[in-house]
């Protein structure tokens, strides 16, 4: 079972382009840190992005539903 697994991650693991030795894919952990960081800086502006969005849209529903008031009041 051991014999099958390591042939089954060295599928996934990248090799040269030449196709006979495999690539080094150690990264350091300084740079794992700094590409983590990189991503969830993008995460929190996208979530950022939404936040505002979707207050947007509670703040035009919320302005439609007191026009309807209004406008069936004054009616």
């Amino acid at each position: 079972m051991t014999d099958t697994l390591e042939r089954a991650i060295s599928r996934f693991r990248p090799v040269s382009r030449d196709g006979e030795e495999p690539v080094q894919a150690r990264v350091t952990a300084a740079a794992f840190r700094a590409a983590v960081e990189q991503r969830l800086a993008g995460v929190e502006r996208d979530i950022g992005e939404i936040k505002s969005r979707v207050n947007g849209l509670i703040f035009v529903v919320i302005g439609a539903v007191i026009t309807q008031l209004v406008l069936r009041v004054a009616a």
